[in-house]
């Protein structure tokens, strides 16, 4: 099988499910910026390179797969069986988050992203995470859209916000507040 099919250049590419849609659709951009935070948690993971933390990231990954594929496919004309998101899934990133969130100190003030390259990534990863949220939920005004991407794609950014506390606690990396100016 060659990895160039020679289909897609004329701008565009095939769903599940055979429909062809312009490169730049909400659809292709939607799961093309969830893939593009799958490589960057793959960074985030090699740069962490701790096992329980892997672990979760791991998880992370497969999820935004099963996602990319739903969100990859015509949800009319696939007949592919895909695989599924579940409440769990939102679940246990909430868990994860408040497994973190309880070995930390109480947030005083909004921090300025940055303090260690690492957390920096994470921080990076949040912006993506964010950004993907924003794309499946303007796909999801013209077409339906699982709802429980969208809570797993809100879930994901605020626990990539507290991972990336929790690692600038462990790494010893200051959280700068930002302190708005009055004048």
């Amino acid at each position: 099988m060659k990895v160039y099919t020679k289909k897609g250049d004329g701008g565009t590419t095939g769903l599940i499910g055979g429909t062809r849609l312009p490169k730049h659709h909400i659809r292709i951009e939607s799961y093309g910026t969830v893939d593009e935070l799958n490589s960057y948690i793959g960074l985030l993971r090699d740069l962490i390179n701790e096992d329980s933390k892997s672990e979760v990231l791991i998880e992370i990954q497969d999820r935004l797969f099963t996602i990319g594929s739903n969100l990859a496919a015509d949800p009319v004309k696939s007949k592919m069986t895909l695989p599924e998101l579940y409440e769990t899934d939102v679940t246990y990133l909430e868990d994860q988050i408040d497994a973190m969130d309880n070995e930390l100190p109480p947030m005083k003030f909004f921090v300025l992203p940055g303090g260690h390259v690492t957390v920096s990534q994470c921080h990076i990863a949040r912006c993506i995470c964010r950004r993907a949220e924003r794309l499946v939920s303007q796909l999801g005004e013209s077409e339906a859209v699982n709802p429980l991407i969208s809570a797993y794609m809100n879930r994901l950014s605020d626990y990539l916000f507290v991972l990336s506390r929790k690692l600038a606690h462990e790494l010893n990396a200051t959280e700068t507040p930002w302190k708005p100016r009055t004048n």
